[in-house]
């Protein structure tokens, strides 16, 4: 897992339904979320709409509500839900015995969305 994968810590630092962040320096803040179902994704930390931080967001099932205006944006794709249009760029994120892991030329290339009006 050197090299190709960045290993960010064990799969315990977040508990079920929450998120924390990672700095990236020359890059976007990602969010690592941990659903109540017990599974791991990763995202830019910027809402498409008016780039409220998804880490302080409420997650539920797969999707996280934005904080500020209630956007709904699916953890899987990235993709806003509904009737809102935009994209927050996704991050691949794998578990391997109890630790989390992010594709490193993901992490390095990431970018946020530009405001939607």
């Amino acid at each position: 897992m050197i090299g190709e994968w960045l290993d960010i810590g064990p799969v315990m630092q977040i508990a079920p339904g929450h998120a924390r962040t990672m700095p990236v320096q020359g890059g976007e803040e990602i969010a690592i979320f941990h659903t109540w179902e017990g599974h791991f994704y990763a995202l830019v930390n910027k809402c498409p709409h008016k780039h409220g931080p998804l880490s302080q967001g409420i997650v539920h099932g797969t999707e996280v509500t934005c904080p500020l205006h209630s956007w709904k944006i699916s953890l899987k794709t990235g993709e806003a839900q509904g009737d809102d249009k935009g994209c927050v760029p996704t991050i691949p994120i794998r578990v391997d015995a109890g630790r989390l892991y992010l594709l490193r030329s993901a992490v390095i290339g990431a970018k946020a969305p530009e405001s939607a009006a």
